[in-house]
């Protein structure tokens, strides 16, 4: 079934991308949990390594990124990215001490096989950070205004358990994120649902250009709605004012 026959649209990722260096910026505290698993490693493999983000700055990364406009964005204290896909990496057995992939498994053609790519160029740890889709559809943005998402997110996403099994076995982390979360990923803006009424904010999250004509106009006007209203509020008591959020986004680490 094509994506048109679905009622889901395609992503023209390098139009999508030319905001991402600006929204989708390393968060610390993130950053430090995927600098911890990648324990002693000196050789870092990014793929869909996109502007850079989450890169280690002291240690020597091979970033692999297939868009023109991702790496045209990288900045120029980073390594130039390699043109090459995940599903075919450009690498020998055991080349590196370690891999790691953020936010970008939901991006590749076939995962599995990209997963697998990783484990066999990686001589310790792979580092994947991914989202639990059945956690991500309990949050209040897909769960009050886009239900369509939330179906969208399961078949690109799939079972975080396929993720584990493809590395051949791993450990899943959970990963609290703070109010001022500096990453533009949904959940991000859990307590400043405002934020999702700037186009900007929505062109750096791949969810919003997937939904059908209409749909996201929709969700951005019942919103806006509610947060006039007091709906939201009323909704989601105490969540403006908490500290740190249980997000769906996951850490999955395979030793090697």
């Amino acid at each position: 079934m094509t994506a048109a026959q679905s009622g889901w649209r395609s992503i023209d990722y390098d139009a999508l991308g030319g905001g991402y260096a600006a929204l989708r910026r390393p968060d610390p505290a993130i950053a430090a949990r995927i600098e911890a698993a990648l324990g002693d490693a000196r050789t870092v493999l990014n793929v869909g390594a996109g502007t850079g983000s989450y890169e280690p700055p002291d240690r020597h990364v091979i970033a692999i990124e297939p868009l023109a406009t991702m790496r045209a964005q990288r900045p120029p204290h980073l390594a130039p990215a390699i043109d090459a896909r995940a599903e075919s990496l450009p690498l020998d057995d055991d080349s590196v001490d370690a891999a790691m992939a953020v936010l970008t498994v939901h991006h590749w053609e076939d995962p599995r096989r990209g997963l697998g790519e990783l484990r066999r160029v990686a001589r310790g740890p792979v580092v994947i950070a991914t989202f639990d889709v059945d956690a991500l559809a309990e949050f209040w943005l897909l769960r009050d205004y886009l239900p369509e998402a939330a179906a969208d997110e399961r078949r690109r996403f799939g079972p975080i358990e396929a993720v584990v099994a493809a590395l051949g076995g791993a450990e899943i982390e959970t990963i609290t994120i703070g109010a001022s979360c500096a990453d533009g990923f949904a959940e991000a803006y859990y307590a400043r649902p405002e934020r999702f009424l700037d186009p900007l904010v929505r062109g750096a999250q791949s969810a919003w250009p997937r939904l059908a004509p209409g749909v996201q106009q929709r969700a951005v006007a019942q919103l806006e709605a509610d947060l006039v209203s007091g709906a939201w509020d009323a909704r989601n008591p105490g969540l403006r004012s908490a500290p740190s959020y249980d997000s769906s986004l996951r850490l999955v680490v395979s030793p090697g």
